[in-house]
Formats: structure tokens, C-alpha cells, sequence
């Protein structure tokens, strides 16, 4: 089962990194807590590997439906997007999240997935619009139109 949504990039990691803040904004996601993981593993193990940053995005309004659904949802809301290094290209991931419905078979998250999924593409979306040299490549099960 694939559980991420992801678009790569031809862009620089900082530029990337900018960029989805900026288009998570646009859909009303707010970022409450930025992890490097690239830094963090450099600190305390020593560890070398390519940037990895995870954005901790949250949209209130869609976090407040799906916790009244389901008060453990908290779990698995589509909070993180990472933005790491792949290759040559930056890959921008997010949790699909119709995960949250697969997972927990409760119908009443079904519109909040929905939702969620919609906003998600649709920032993903922006990171590589049409025209520029950025070129993008969405995957994931879930149908990405916006």
C-alpha cells in the first residue's frame, strides 16, 4: 500500500525547503515545527547523510474534524512533509491521507481525508507549475485531482 504523496524537484534543498512552506501556507497549512534530520543525526551520532528536513504542518480546522472523529487520530494525521535530497532532485513527501481512513475504517474521516488530500496536491501541485524548469512527478493511490 502506498502511503505517500510525493513530487520531486529540480530545484536546490533550500529552495524546496522555501518553497513548500510558501505553498503549504497557501493552503492553509501553518508550519509548527521544522526537524533536521540531517543535522540532528550529525550531533548526536555522528551519522552523514543528504539534506532531510520534516515540516510539521497542521491545518487546524481539518485536525479539529478529524480528532472529533477519533480523539487517537492524532497518530496518523497527515502532519509531516519531508523534504530530503534523492539523487540529483529534491523529493517533497506527505502522508496520503486517505491512510487515515484505511487504516481505522471509520467512514466519518472520509471527507477530512478527502479534504486533506485535496490541499495537499494542490500544494504539492504549486511547487512545479506548469512552465517552469522544476519538473514534478505525483504518486500515490489516492486520486490526486484538485
Amino acid at each position: 500500500m502506498a502511503y505517500d504523496r510525493t513530487v520531486h524537484l529540480d530545484t536546490d534543498f533550500a529552495t524546496a525547503v522555501a518553497r513548500t512552506r510558501d505553498a503549504l501556507a497557501a493552503q492553509g497549512f501553518g508550519i509548527l515545527t521544522e526537524i533536521d534530520v540531517t543535522g540532528t543525526l550529525k550531533a548526536k551520532l555522528d551519522h552523514d547523510m543528504e539534506d532531510y528536513v520534516i515540516l510539521g504542518a497542521c491545518n487546524p480546522p481539518l485536525a479539529r474534524r478529524a480528532l472529533d472523529a477519533d480523539r487517537s487520530i492524532g497518530l496518523l494525521l497527515p502532519c509531516n512533509v519531508v523534504v530530503r535530497r534523492d539523487g540529483d532532485r529534491t523529493a517533497v513527501q506527505a502522508l496520503d491521507p486517505n491512510t487515515m481512513v484505511a487504516l481505522t475504517g471509520l467512514d466519518a474521516l472520509r471527507p477530512v481525508a478527502g479534504e486533506a488530500t485535496r490541499r495537499l496536491d494542490a500544494a504539492l501541485a504549486a511547487l512545479a507549475p506548469t512552465g517552469t524548469t522544476d519538473t514534478a512527478e505525483t504518486t500515490g493511490t489516492a486520486d490526486t485531482a484538485g
